[in-house]
C-alpha cells in the first residue's frame, strides 16, 4: 500500500488537474509501482466521485474535472502498465453507448479505469448503432461488449444489441455488460445481457472476472 496523505485520491476527487502529474511523477520517482498508484489511489478516489454522484453530491461539471484528472495520471501511467501487464490480461474490450443516447459520462468513467486496469478498450462513442457494436467486435476480436445507457426511452436499443449478437452465430458467446442511471439488474437479466453494473469500478471488477483475470 503507498502511505501517503491520500493526496492523489483528493485530486482526483477534487478533479485537480495542475497537481496530479506532479504527483504521480513523484510517487513513480519514489518507486511506487504504476499498479500501486492506479489500485491504492487512483481507483478508489474514482469510487469516491461514483458514490457522490449518485447522492447527488457531486455534480457534472465536477464529474468532469474528476474524470479529467484520472485521465491525467493514466496517460503517465499507462505505457508503465501496458510494459508491465501479462499478455494474457491485455484482453479487447469495445463499449459504446447505445443508438439515441449521447450520455458519454459513465461511459467514459468505465473506460478510463478499463484502460487503467491494463485493457484494450475500443471506445465506439455515443449514439451506436448495434450492427456498429457487432462489427467492431468481429473486428477487434474482442470477448467482452459494454453498453451505456442514460435514457430510459434509449435503454431497450441494449435489447437489440444483445439480440443481434445472440443470433449472430460465431459472436453469440460474447459477454455483454450494461450500466447507465436507467438500467438495472432485472433489465439486465431480462434482456439477457451477461452482467449489471451499477459503478465503474464494479464494472472493471466484471471484466475481470469474465477473464477469470
Amino acid at each position: 500500500m503507498i502511505k501517503t496523505n491520500q493526496s492523489i485520491q483528493q485530486a482526483v476527487i477534487q478533479g485537480n488537474v495542475g497537481s496530479i502529474t506532479k504527483i504521480v511523477k513523484h510517487l513513480l520517482e519514489q518507486r511506487h509501482t504504476a499498479q500501486q498508484i492506479l489500485d491504492d489511489q487512483l481507483l478508489p478516489g474514482m469510487e469516491v466521485v461514483g458514490e457522490r454522484f449518485k447522492r447527488n453530491e457531486m455534480f457534472l461539471p465536477q464529474i468532469l474535472m474528476s474524470a479529467q484528472a484520472m485521465q491525467t495520471a493514466i496517460d503517465i501511467l499507462k505505457p508503465i502498465l501496458i510494459q508491465n501487464a501479462d499478455s494474457s490480461s491485455r484482453k479487447t474490450i469495445i463499449i459504446g453507448t447505445v443508438k439515441g443516447d449521447m450520455h458519454d459520462i459513465g461511459k467514459n468513467l468505465v473506460r478510463i479505469m478499463l484502460v487503467g486496469a491494463g485493457f484494450e478498450v475500443i471506445d465506439l462513442g455515443v449514439n451506436v448503432p448495434a450492427q456498429h457494436f457487432l462489427d467492431a467486435t468481429a473486428e477487434h476480436q474482442a470477448a467482452v461488449v459494454c453498453l451505456s445507457a442514460l435514457l430510459s426511452s434509449t435503454m431497450n436499443n441494449m435489447r437489440e444489441v444483445v439480440q443481434l449478437f445472440r443470433s449472430s452465430g460465431q459472436l453469440n458467446n460474447t459477454r455483454i455488460m450494461i450500466g447507465g442511471a436507467s438500467v438495472s439488474q432485472q433489465f439486465s437479466q431480462s434482456i439477457g445481457a451477461d452482467a449489471y453494473a451499477p459503478s465503474a469500478p464494479l464494472a472493471v471488477e466484471l471484466v475481470r472476472s469474465f477473464y477469470n483475470l
